[in-house]
């Protein structure tokens, strides 16, 4: 499923080869650092979301975030649920949850160029913290914190 997800074209755009990303996702069912999820609506799968965190891998890019900080990652994976309010929607229920148990900040890291899910993201609360170059390619870093989500 995931892989049928990884070839449509409104997520290869964004991920590297979908062999490649598959093993990987399948190394993440056993990591300690990464925790592999599947997003579902209504009973059924629409998205693939990943939760990490960056200070238990060795040079991480975001390492020099707060102690505590995850990072997310989302796809969803079927195109006809793409640009209506689910990714928001998935990201502010999935940081709510974070912040319930202790979670101080959480980042996620869009391709400058991928307008909708940074435009997602921001109406999710997140704001664009840095502008980077890392392993992970150019990227907008943006963060939410939990102080931040309390208040508003």
């Amino acid at each position: 499923m995931i892989a049928g997800w990884l070839a449509e074209p409104h997520v290869a755009e964004w991920w590297d080869d979908p062999e490649t990303e598959i093993a990987e996702i399948a190394d993440h069912i056993d990591s300690i650092s990464v925790e592999p999820l599947i997003v579902e609506l209504d009973g059924q799968p629409i998205a693939y979301m990943q939760s990490y965190d960056p200070h238990m891998e060795d040079d991480h890019p975001y390492a020099d975030q707060p102690f505590g900080t995850l990072g997310i990652d989302l796809s969803i994976g079927r195109p006809e649920l793409v640009g209506i309010g689910h990714g928001s929607a998935i990201v502010r229920q999935f940081v709510e949850d974070l912040f319930r148990e202790g979670v101080p900040r959480v980042v996620i890291d869009p391709d400058p160029t991928n307008i909708r899910a940074i435009r997602a993201y921001e109406k999710a609360g997140f704001r664009a913290i840095d502008r980077r170059q890392s392993i992970y390619g150019d990227v907008v870093l943006m963060a939410i914190d939990a102080e931040d989500a309390q208040e508003g």
